[in-house]
């Protein structure tokens, strides 16, 4: 029995200007009218008027920044951070968009409907059996067999296969909702063959919890950790009956994917590993991870990669995303896929006129909960029903595929409904039209105000304990913007939380999970392995994220330095100091550049005009992305061999990286708009002015964050086998660069008064200036210098301090045979401890640097030749090879050099 809609009190300004906006014939998740509340939203609606426009518009910014801290994207992305070519760099592209305001369901209301949505994955699940099967309703007529067999998710080579453990073929279940005109739900599309939004739904949660912290605590309402723990038990119960400990892995196309954060935050709710196609092999028919050290088998596979492109074996080959054998490995029951690689076909709308009567066949019983009315062109009548009618029906393909999208016939010019008929016409079967649902609208935080926006809702259902148990609320998606009729993630929906209000005090006692508290849920069942296994690809990807992060550290020290020179000695030349700014500047622009052989400095095209602009220069190695070596490239790679291995990282990771975006972003706009108002120009994407911005602030702020991000990797992550290898990266970076700062600076002798500001500059970019003061009590000398930089075993910046532990790091990876880099690493050892650097010619210690360049840089290709080793890539016969990567052509030889460079 609900409760009569309260009026809106007086005074309700915000939520009275809102009541004026509604759109009419359709139903409003605020309000039942222009004048009364939904029972439901009566805290919330007084919330928002005691915030007040200004109050909600400082939630939503905040809420951006969550957003951005927490690195919550959607959209695809190259390692740069750009969309991919041919695509738009806006909605497909970008951060997750949130409203801070919830949408907010009745206990009683949630009840009915999760009663209809159970049972509708009930009847999904048994259709799936059938048509995978005995295809009993194919044969009976039930449903033409036309509109299975032309859907492109019906794979017949997977046709046949059982499910492993579970008695369920339908492990996941996502559905599609929406409100018509008289305010019930109705089913617009299932989502079957690899649903996402789960992990989006939990972030939300997550997100508005903090934004609305005193609402939130007062609001009793269900809590959505309990489908984790239910989706994780249901992984484990679908396994083979012949898995002792089932080990499940969550199969993800990569960082590019458009809903990679989704996976990789599901994988650490769930606390199973994320997985790529090249982490996994097919042998004698059973699946393995494969591991630095060791394989091990693979029980059950959450699968996130789209059937074609999951086992190139049998489907698409030339899909690099999926693994050789996988449907066979399934056909055999050795692995269980959840979902099965033939669930897609359910995800056809040209099956929704047929479901009332394959639910009264199967089930015995009507659908309880409805769906769009549905015409399927493959009947005649049908389709003379949606061509007569074409200017105000839905028309969709049966398949979502390139060149075929859904269209709404009211928005389609004369010339475009006869285009589309001739499409339905040639092929029908092919087609479907459906009778547009009204769709509630829900309010959105805007400059404004409130303005109603239409709304669909995502439900999750997972199956366990034989029966399916529903995610209380789900995910809700709001248009961008008021006129848009399609409510979808590529058309820049935005998300909204969704509250179902309970009754029962013990059911919302506890507290959402926080930040911290998601590792919890792991504990939920038994460990799948005392040591994780980690594949090529992690190892590789943490290895290059501390080698990326320490460039980015030492650059910006290193820039520090030259800036400060640049303030104090760029307007007075002919100085000991513009002389000694000018060696710095050229050996900035060397170490930033490995491709740079010995000396160039600024010799080349541009050369006078860098030297004539220090500030540019300088600027330029901060901001430019495109710019090899620059601090921005860094930050980026950084971010994203971070997104590839997220799971492995405290989730503060996000907040630090966040912080450095902004700081190069805030540079870059200064920036620019400095150039602008002067009326610089610019030559591709590389600045070419910087006005009078400050360097300064934003590279103390820069180092702030770096050294951050340090202090997670040291004290935040488990010395494992990542970790060491993470630290390997950091410690050849770390030698790396001050081998050719050194090589770039100290072997030239300079008059007195240049060499030591050239050396006192050293020594503040190596962190050793006080250490150098404390031990030398006169002025700095080369020998003095390349003792604490090169020698000093105490010192951490130096040279041997890094060869002694990366000896360590080595010592604690996997034994691999015939490895060449513990014998390349006590070669570099011995090169620098037999050094002589007591002479006054500098000859030796050029050939030193030099030796110990070459050295570092060979014992990273053979760390990577040893533990990075990857499948090679499946292609189809008759279809060449692509030539493999030069390691030595790539700074980035392994993430990058694999199609994103």
């Amino acid at each position: 029995m609900t409760s009569a809609a309260p009026e809106l009190p007086v005074g309700a300004r915000v939520v009275r200007t809102y009541a004026g906006r509604l759109m009419p014939d359709h139903p409003d998740e605020f309000l039942t009218g222009p004048g009364r509340l939904r029972p439901p939203v009566r805290d919330l609606a007084g919330t928002v008027d005691l915030l007040g426009v200004a109050g909600l518009l400082a939630r939503r910014a905040e809420l951006a920044r969550l957003v951005e801290d927490e690195g919550v994207t959607y959209g695809v992305r190259d390692i740069d951070g750009r969309p991919p070519a041919g695509e738009p760099a806006g909605a497909r592209a970008g951060r997750w968009r949130v409203d801070p305001l919830p949408v907010v369901i009745a206990a009683q209301e949630w009840a009915l409907l999760e009663v209809g949505l159970a049972e509708r994955a009930d009847l999904l699940d048994h259709l799936l059996t059938d048509l995978t099967g005995p295809r009993r309703l194919m044969r009976e007529g039930v449903i033409p067999p036309e509109v299975v067999l032309a859907h492109a998710g019906f794979v017949r080579a997977a046709d046949g296969a059982a499910p492993s453990g579970g008695h369920r073929r339908l492990v996941l279940q996502a559905c599609d909702l929406a409100r018509d005109g008289d305010g019930g739900w109705v089913v617009l599309g299932d989502r079957t063959q690899a649903p996402s939004g789960a992990g989006y739904a939990m972030q939300n949660r997550r997100l508005i919890s903090r934004v609305m912290p005193g609402l939130y605590r007062t609001t009793r309402l269900e809590r959505l950790r309990t489908f984790f723990h239910t989706m994780r038990a249901a992984l484990q119960e679908a396994a083979p009956a012949t898995a002792e400990a089932p080990r499940v892995v969550v199969l993800t196309p990569g960082p590019s994917s458009e809903t990679a954060f989704d996976q990789s935050f599901l994988s650490t709710l769930l606390g199973y590993p994320l997985v790529e196609g090249e982490d996994l092999s097919v042998r004698g028919g059973r699946v393995f991870q494969l591991s630095l050290g060791r394989d091990d088998v693979v029980d059950v596979v959450l699968r996130r990669v789209d059937a074609a492109y999951a086992d190139p074996l049998e489907l698409r080959p030339d899909s690099r995303l999926g693994v050789p054998g996988l449907v066979e490995a399934a056909r055999l029951g050795n692995v269980a896929l959840a979902n099965p690689i033939s669930a897609g076909v359910l995800e056809n709308p040209g099956l929704l006129p047929y479901l009332p009567a394959v639910a009264r066949r199967l089930l015995g019983t009507d659908p309880a909960l409805p769906a769009a009315q549905t015409w399927w062109c493959g009947e005649p009548a049908a389709r003379s029903h949606v061509l007569a009618n074409l200017e105000r029906l839905v028309v969709k393909p049966i398949t979502r595929e390139a060149g075929r999208l859904s269209s709404f016939g009211e928005h389609l010019s004369a010339a475009e409904r006869e285009r589309l008929r001739r499409r339905i016409e040639a092929e029908p079967y092919a087609w479907c039209g459906q009778e547009p649902v009204a769709a509630s609208t829900a309010p959105v935080v805007t400059r404004t105000g409130l303005e109603p926006r239409r709304l669909v809702l995502r439900t999750f259902a997972v199956a366990q304990g034989g029966r399916y148990h529903l995610m209380a609320g789900g995910l809700a998606r709001v248009a961008a913007e008021s006129w848009q009729r399609l409510v979808t993630g590529a058309a820049g929906a935005v998300a909204k939380d969704v509250w179902v209000l309970t009754a029962d005090d013990a059911a919302a006692a506890g507290a959402e999970p926080g930040a911290r508290d998601v590792v919890a849920l792991s504990l939920l069942a038994p460990l799948q392995e005392a040591a994780p296994a980690l594949p090529p690809r992690v190892a590789e990807n943490l290895f290059w994220l501390g080698r990326y992060a320490e460039r980015a550290e030492d650059t910006v020290r290193l820039l520090r330095v030259v800036d400060d020179l640049a303030d104090d000695y760029t307007a007075r030349p002919g100085t000991a100091g513009a002389r000694s700014l000018e060696v710095l500047l050229r050996a900035v622009t060397a170490v930033t550049d490995s491709s740079t052989p010995a000396m160039p400095g600024f010799t080349g095209r541009g050369a006078r005009d860098r030297l004539a602009a220090p500030r540019r220069e300088l600027v330029s190695l901060v901001v430019d992305g495109e710019r090899e070596g620059s601090v921005a490239q860094a930050v980026r790679r950084v971010s994203w061999a971070a997104h590839a291995v997220r799971e492995q990282l405290s989730m503060d990771t996000w907040t630090v990286l966040g912080s450095l975006d902004r700081v190069l972003a805030e540079l870059a706009d200064a920036t620019l708009t400095g150039a602008a108002s002067t009326g610089a120009t610019s030559t591709g994407d590389t600045l070419v002015s910087a006005g009078d911005v400050p360097l300064q602030p934003a590279l103390a702020r820069a180092l702030e964050g770096l050294l951050a991000l340090a202090g997670l990797g040291a004290e935040s992550m488990v010395r494992d086998t990542g970790w060491y290898l993470m630290d390997a990266g950091r410690r050849i970076e770390r030698a790396l660069q001050v081998a050719r700062l050194l090589r770039h600076t100290v072997v030239r002798r300079r008059s007195l008064g240049v060499e030591q500001l050239v050396l006192e500059s050293v020594l503040t970019a190596g962190e050793s200036i006080i250490t150098h003061r404390r031990r030398h009590a006169g002025r700095a000398e080369v020998r003095g210098v390349l003792d604490l930089l090169l020698l000093d075993r105490s010192n951490p910046r130096a040279v041997a301090y890094q060869l002694d532990r990366l000896a360590e790091d080595l010592g604690r990876l996997p034994e691999v045979d015939g490895a060449r880099s513990p014998g390349l690493l006590r070669a570099v050892g011995a090169r620098l401890r037999e050094a002589d650097l007591s002479a006054r010619d500098r000859r030796p210690v050029t050939e030193l640097l030099d030796a110990l360049v070459a050295g570092l840089e060979g014992l990273a290709a053979a760390l990577g030749a040893e533990h990075f080793v990857h499948l090679a890539a499946p292609r189809a016969f008759g279809v060449p090879a692509m030539p493999p990567a030069d390691p030595m052509s790539n700074p980035m030889a392994g993430p990058l050099a694999r199609g994103s460079a």
